[in-house]
């Protein structure tokens, strides 16, 4: 994949500090620029935030993080940069100037993008000197988790710029969808609109208030959205004779004096004020970091969901998170350091988060499971078992696994795990993990877990290659000295 080797964000608020987290997490480094004077805590929150959420979206390896440096003008920010992301207030005077500034400054080859939400693309790069490398890369909030794009060209922008820039988003998990014509607000912020038009006279006309018409979309049509967008979600109503038949059926419809579309409200200081209010009491008692934290554990929640989707394929923005990790692993987080197998080996370091816990702040019993077998994934990627080889049709399937629960993790604590393998043949591999406390050492829990290598294909169980043999067996013998594990071939409810 063709990457981004260094970013510049000029503008630092909700969006471009998003942006700047996006690239710093998938281990870019970022100069920025932003005159106002609180830009780096704004920054440095955003940046917390996105970290935040990482933790909860992947266990993939994230690569060392990109280093973020404050700059005092423009040109500071830009030098040696390959992207530079525009992401200053919705002004066309402002973003123009700020654009042709960028131009001026920087490599006639690097990419140049503007997060506009709606200003056409030929009318920003009308005063630069290298117009083809100019376009419009409209993402949605936050940009750290949310994975799309708008990739929009102006008359001058050439074809090959927004290839390009679509090639490069998808390294950092971004799906960059090129839009054919240039148009005011572009795709979504069109659809946007449309939404946001009709609700604000729903609210005028006090057919509800602001928590109710949110829980409309939420509860129902949202998550339809989220996973199949308008056109498929569609095209299922129809039922068995699709599209056609929904067209048929409903298309009369849009001639009904249903909606408000083409009459715009009177936004006057009462209508301000009612939507103010009513805004307040749903969610006034909440600080905004508080709010995006838990919106952001909502989309970690439904991408994850996602990813699973297809029969494990990946659906939507669940697999372009799924082709992220897999990018992920294959870089490997950064430099390899070679394994020390003289004892159980420390193959995962992570966090309980949000997601993880049960109303007692608990981590929940499921999520023990989910830490075992990543750490079991771990080994299996260490003697050569990664995506392309599952890929190619073998793996190892996990067929036993005995659990102790022994401690209690707890909402925020930082765990390890260790595995030692007790025993390996042709076919089978037999090991045993365990669950720390990163702060006290204590051990919070065990599995022992027995492994058969199989034809997925066939759907049964075959000899491992020798590749993977030769890499598994200097790990089992080394273990083979270890004392055994406290633990070890324990049946349910044993005594101690």
């Amino acid at each position: 994949m063709t990457s981004i080797q260094k970013a510049a964000c000029i503008g630092g608020g909700v969006i471009g500090g998003a942006w700047a987290a996006r690239f710093v997490l998938a281990g870019i480094d970022v100069d920025m620029y932003d005159p106002h004077p609180e830009a780096e805590r704004i920054g440095g929150e955003v940046l917390g935030n996105a970290e935040r959420a990482y933790a909860m979206l992947t266990m993939a390896p994230l690569p060392p993080r990109g280093k973020i440096t404050f700059c005092k003008s423009i040109e500071e920010a830009v030098e040696g940069a390959d992207w530079i992301q525009e992401s200053v207030p919705e002004r066309l005077e402002l973003k123009r100037n700020v654009i042709t500034q960028i131009d001026a400054a920087t490599n006639p080859q690097a990419l140049i993008g503007s997060s506009t939400s709606g200003l056409m693309p030929t009318d920003l790069q009308r005063d630069m000197k290298h117009p083809e490398r100019f376009f419009v890369a409209h993402p949605y909030n936050p940009v750290y988790l949310l994975p799309l794009a708008e990739l929009v060209g102006g008359q001058k922008t050439s074809p090959e710029t927004l290839k390009a820039a679509q090639e490069k988003l998808a390294p950092i998990g971004m799906k960059g969808v090129i839009i054919k014509k240039e148009i005011e607000a572009f795709v979504g912020d069109r659809l946007l609109e449309a939404v946001w038009r009709e609700g604000l006279w729903l609210i005028h006309d006090d057919i509800c208030d602001t928590e109710t018409l949110d829980d409309v979309i939420r509860y129902s049509f949202g998550m339809r959205w989220a996973q199949m967008g308008l056109f498929e979600t569609y095209r299922i109503a129809g039922g068995e004779a699709g599209m056609r038949h929904f067209l048929a059926q409903f298309g009369p419809c849009l001639s009904w004096p249903w909606t408000r579309l083409t009459d715009v409200v009177d936004l006057d200081d009462a209508l301000i004020d009612k939507i103010a209010a009513q805004s307040d009491a749903q969610s006034g008692a909440r600080g905004i970091r508080e709010l995006e934290r838990i919106r952001d554990e909502n989309l970690v929640g439904i991408m994850q969901a996602l990813k699973a989707g297809d029969g494990g394929q990946g659906w939507g923005a669940g697999k372009i998170l799924g082709e992220f990790e897999k990018h992920l692993w294959a870089q490997g987080g950064g430099a390899k350091k070679e394994p020390d197998f003289s004892a159980p080996l420390r193959l995962l370091d992570t966090k309980v988060s949000a997601a993880w816990v049960d109303y007692n702040g608990h981590m929940t019993e499921y999520r023990y499971l989910q830490v075992f077998a990543d750490t079991a994934d771990m080994l299996l990627r260490l003697i050569g078992v990664d995506f392309a080889y599952v890929e190619a049709g073998h793996s190892y399937y996990t067929v036993e696994t005995h659990i102790r629960h022994l401690g209690e993790a707890k909402l925020g604590q930082k765990l390890y795990s260790t595995l030692q393998v007790l025993s390996s043949d042709d076919k089978r591999l037999r090991f045993f993990t365990t669950i720390y406390n990163a702060e006290t050492n204590e051990a919070l829990a065990t599995a022992e877990q027995l492994m058969l290598h199989v034809d997925s294909k066939a759907g049964k169980s075959v000899a491992a290659p020798f590749d993977v043999l030769a890499k598994l067996k200097p790990i089992a013998e080394a273990h083979a000295k270890l004392p055994i594990p406290e633990g070890v071939g324990r049946s349910v409810g044993q005594k101690r």
